[in-house]
């Protein structure tokens, strides 16, 4: 049988050679991201649906059902009416509503329908049938003195 020493063998694994016998070893092994891979994969599908560019737009709120807004700043939109179809990329943040408030006011004016509705946590308690008020007045007589 062969004796193999674990230290030596765990100390030729960390160390990395990219070439043959006397080349330079790595220090550490370098991860290329594909970010640019998945840009291009989406404009192709951008631009089978036939998009068009939107110029002119300064910034794009997209406002969540939880309050929250995504808020685009200088973002290229693209669109397409057959495919009912719009996309927008850019630098995103996402802030509280009542970040973006006063500069979006006369937007929201139009639009409160579509507007995210109260959950029931917010909605004021309804009362059970048990809470019924006590009556104040005697109803019974004040339709015997309306008689007479």
């Amino acid at each position: 049988m062969v004796m193999i020493d674990q230290e030596k063998l765990l100390k030729m694994q960390q160390n990395v050679r990219t070439g043959g016998k006397g080349t330079v070893r790595r220090k550490k092994k370098v991860i290329h991201k594909s970010a640019g891979t998945d840009d291009k994969k989406l404009q192709t599908s951008l631009k089978k649906l036939q998009v068009s560019n939107i110029p002119g737009i300064e910034e794009v709120n997209i406002i969540k059902e939880d309050g929250n807004v995504i808020h685009f700043n200088n973002p290229k939109v693209q669109a397409t009416v057959q495919a009912n179809t719009f996309a927008i990329s850019g630098n995103a943040e996402t802030k509280p509503i009542s970040d973006l408030l006063p500069g979006i006011i006369h937007h929201l004016v139009g639009l409160s329908s579509s507007l995210p509705k109260p959950t029931k946590h917010d909605a004021i308690p309804e009362l059970d049938e048990d809470d019924v008020p006590a009556l104040v007045e005697d109803f019974d007589e004040a339709s015997r003195t309306e008689g007479m």
